[in-house]
């Protein structure tokens, strides 16, 4: 990327972040040319130009890890990485902290067991519909063999007693 289009995502973000508090954290990248900046906060604050320049120097101080005056891909990428790690530690310390009904600093089986989700309720009847030919709320053998050996009979077009390739796909089995 040109020196310009490097500078513009700075601003961009450098921007989008100060007008949403006054000082950056210490760990922070350049936005990616993948994340643009995000939207302005409602309640946005002017950005001084010697404000901005200030929080760029840092910003990039942050990224020249070795203080020799260049930010290399290895310098940028351990940024991001230790970025990206604090990110996470912070999810996870907000997701133990919504488990955590009791706030004990604990997790019990139950507060434990609600990061499966709620459960879904298993529902038989289409299986039941499809198969359960006499309707008597079971499905044995024989009622499961001949939907199943129906449908093998009308996916095999050519009667040969053997799926090809190309009937799976014209069936929808196979891409």
């Amino acid at each position: 990327m040109r020196k310009t289009g490097f500078c513009f995502l700075l601003l961009a973000g450098m921007a989008a972040a100060t007008q949403a508090r006054p000082h950056r954290p210490a760990v922070q990248t350049a936005p990616s040319k993948a994340a643009p900046a995000a939207a302005a906060p409602s309640a946005a604050k002017p950005l001084p130009r010697a404000q901005f320049i200030a929080d760029m120097d840092a910003q990039f101080r942050q990224m020249d890890s070795n203080g020799d005056g260049v930010a290399t891909r290895a310098e940028i990428e351990a940024v991001e990485r230790a970025n990206a790690a604090a990110l996470a530690v912070q999810r996870n310390r907000a997701l133990f902290a919504e488990l955590d009904k009791d706030h004990n600093g604990q997790l019990s089986p139950a507060e434990f067991a609600a990061m499966a989700g709620p459960q879904t309720r298993a529902d038989a009847g289409p299986v039941l519909a499809r198969f359960d030919t006499n309707r008597d709320g079971k499905i044995g053998l024989v009622e499961y063999r001949v939907v199943t050996q129906a449908n093998f009979d009308k996916l095999d077009v050519d009667k040969d007693g053997v799926l090809s390739l190309a009937e799976m796909r014209a069936g929808g089995i196979i891409k």
